[in-house]
């Protein structure tokens, strides 16, 4: 039940993995390639079985409730199926593609009734590549709208390679400034944009076959500056081929999951931003020259405000 993530109702498939490490990732289980366990307090009834069967002992009962000692813990899932009260989950499962196509496919009513489909997210699904692209291409043999979401930092042969298996490319395009990018994910961004060239000038993006959508997360302090977004839509405004860029509205939505992975989140404090600063910042964005039909932005506002958004 996806609306963030492409066009219509969609169901979302997250990759574990990631070349970047953003500061306010909203999915920081999938930034790890390999499987991660958490333990869910309001769940747990206390038993200890997980302690009992932990073949490492990286479990141990505090006043707090389980701890996980992560340098030890080997994710093997043990702990998971022991527990009676699904206190304990193993973030990440090997997955068949073909399985898990048909398996998407079950919510194909909902596809066809809202021009919706299946979103591949990460994580960064093009360090999956052979995965994204059986699994692509069991969605469209069955119909069903496939959108593949990237970060643009990456290695450009299996980029597009999955835009030849995509109907639409949503591609981040988070800081201009090279050593702000740096700083908020941990690498810089030349390769993103050099990626992004090669997106926007490839002949299915071109001709329209495969939608691109620029995606840039407003972070308060951060990526939400009048300058980032003029520098973005200065970029972006040297493009025919991008039909939509969204500016993705922040939410603190995901501050439980850094609690139950025991990170620190630096946003954990952060307020929504106010409808009118999104107004502002889309207007600039069209003083730039990005057509008005172009950008939109998307997500809660402050107090909880809805903007609605076309398609």
């Amino acid at each position: 039940m996806s609306t963030e993530d492409g066009p219509g109702l969609r169901t979302t498939v997250f990759l574990k993995g990631c070349s970047l490490a953003c500061r306010w990732c909203h999915n920081p289980e999938s930034i790890a390639s390999f499987p991660e366990l958490q333990w869910v307090g309001s769940r747990c009834i206390g038993c200890r079985s997980c302690l009992e069967v932990c073949p490492l002992e990286a479990l141990s009962m505090t006043p707090e409730g389980i701890a996980i000692d992560r340098g030890l813990c080997d994710g093997c899932g043990i702990c998971v199926e022991t527990c009676p009260s699904t206190a304990l989950e193993l973030l990440g499962t090997r997955r068949e593609a073909k399985a898990l196509a048909l398996e998407l496919a079950h919510d194909e009513a909902y596809f066809r009734r809202s021009g919706g489909g299946v979103t591949i997210s990460g994580g960064e699904p093009t360090l999956q590549s052979a995965f994204v692209v059986e699994l692509s291409s069991a969605l469209r043999e069955m119909g069903i709208h496939v959108a593949v979401d990237t970060c643009g930092h990456c290695v450009r042969r299996p980029l597009l390679e999955l835009l030849e298996h995509a109907d639409l490319l949503l591609y981040d395009v988070k800081v201009v400034d090279p050593i702000d990018h740096k700083r908020l994910t941990g690498q810089d961004n030349q390769r993103v944009f050099e990626n992004l060239e090669a997106v926007a000038n490839h002949p299915r993006v071109v001709d329209g076959t495969t939608k691109l959508w620029i995606r840039t997360p407003l972070i308060p302090g951060d990526t939400d500056s009048e300058m980032n977004i003029k520098a973005i839509a200065t970029r972006l405004a040297s493009f025919d081929s991008i039909e939509r860029w969204e500016l993705c509205a922040f939410n603190n939505l995901c501050k439980d999951k850094y609690a139950r992975l025991e990170r620190f989140w630096p946003y954990e404090e952060a307020e929504l931003l106010a409808a009118s600063n999104m107004d502002r910042l889309v207007a600039i964005a069209v003083e730039q020259g990005i057509p008005a039909d172009v950008v939109a932005w998307t997500g809660s506002a402050k107090r909880g405000d809805l903007k609605p958004q076309e398609g």
